[in-house]
């Protein structure tokens, strides 16, 4: 008998066998158990919970945490000290559910706000896995996030400096849901996020907040030195958020189309927002309603940022948000 082709058998065994662990790793973990704990108790309990971070993790591996943990250790040891008379942009972009369209918006995110910011080398990116083979990344929750503010906090001149996050997740009309498979559920509302930014002292910050419901952290967190964009109004839902897209309607438009053009955030918000009227009214939906609202000291640290903006629009990658609407 033939000696068989080593390469063709051990891909024969592989497919037998199965994706190997590193594989399996790779796919974002998918959501089956109900999350546990706020369906449990009242809205007002749920609001006090959620405001003091409350989150429930369980079945981890020990060993897989450690590696975690090193991830994220690596990602905060890398970001460069700020530079004395400069505004350095600090970006952090976190995906707080595992559904891969989080993760792959939240990627993509991070490398455009840094381009348009000249914040490379000052950008982190919560993300998790992609399921589209993206580079290993710590997973977004709500306590990598705290860490991740609180190194920008050490690391930041409060008065020149700027933080940029930016968050994409589900929403509640309580605040940005945390979901990550059956292992991290949790709530980060906007009495949380507040009050973690004034502790932390960090007063300059451009906000996006990618959600359903997102509009309840304009009235939270606004400030003179405050911009923020949500994809909602704090009683509406915003849209393209299924798990095997790209982008959701408020990533696209505002981060993979309007921001990657040489104009003011302003302008990018408003070209956003109507980009995404135009999708909801092609798709008979009920209009999400984006928020944006510019604080009048940010102005002028926005005028600094913006100018660094690229001088020619790049291409938006992936596939577009408004497909979704071609599958109807």
């Amino acid at each position: 008998m033939a000696r068989p082709h080593l390469p063709i058998l051990a891909a024969a065994l592989a497919f037998l066998a199965g994706p190997t662990p590193a594989q399996r790793a790779a796919e974002p973990p998918k959501h089956g158990a109900p999350p546990p704990f706020f369906n449990g108790v009242t809205p007002e309990q749920g609001a006090f919970y959620a405001a003091g971070g409350a989150t429930v993790e369980h079945h981890r591996d020990a060993a897989q945490e450690l590696a975690e943990a090193r991830l994220l250790q690596a990602q905060l040891a890398a970001l460069q000290p700020q530079r004395k008379g400069q505004v350095d942009a600090y970006v952090i972009a976190v995906a707080l559910d595992s559904d891969g369209v989080f993760a792959r918006e939240a990627r993509e995110a991070g490398r455009v706000l840094a381009q348009r910011y000249g914040a490379q080398g000052r950008t982190i990116t919560l993300a998790g896995p992609d399921g589209r083979g993206g580079a290993t990344l710590p997973r977004g929750s709500p306590a990598h996030l705290d860490m991740a503010l609180a190194r920008v906090a050490e690391l930041i001149d409060r008065q020149e400096d700027v933080l940029i996050l930016y968050t994409t997740s589900h929403g509640a009309p309580f605040g940005l849901v945390y979901n990550y498979g059956d292992e991290g559920w949790g709530v980060v509302s906007p009495a949380r996020l507040d009050a973690l930014l004034d502790a932390l002292r960090i007063k300059r910050r451009l906000l996006m907040v990618s959600a359903c419901f997102s509009g309840i952290f304009v009235p939270a967190l606004a400030t003179g030195d405050t911009a923020i964009l949500t994809a909602s109004s704090g009683d509406r839902t915003s849209f393209g958020c299924q798990a095997d897209s790209d982008w959701t309607f408020f990533g696209d438009a505002l981060i993979n189309q309007a921001l990657r053009k040489p104009q003011s955030l302003d302008a990018a918000g408003k070209e956003a927002a109507a980009l995404i009227g135009r999708w909801e009214a092609q798709g008979k939906l009920t209009p999400s309603l984006p928020q944006m609202l510019i604080g009048e000291r940010a102005k002028a640290w926005l005028a600094v940022l913006d100018a660094r903006a690229p001088k020619a629009a790049s291409q938006p990658v992936g596939r577009p948000a408004v497909s979704l609407l071609e599958k109807n």
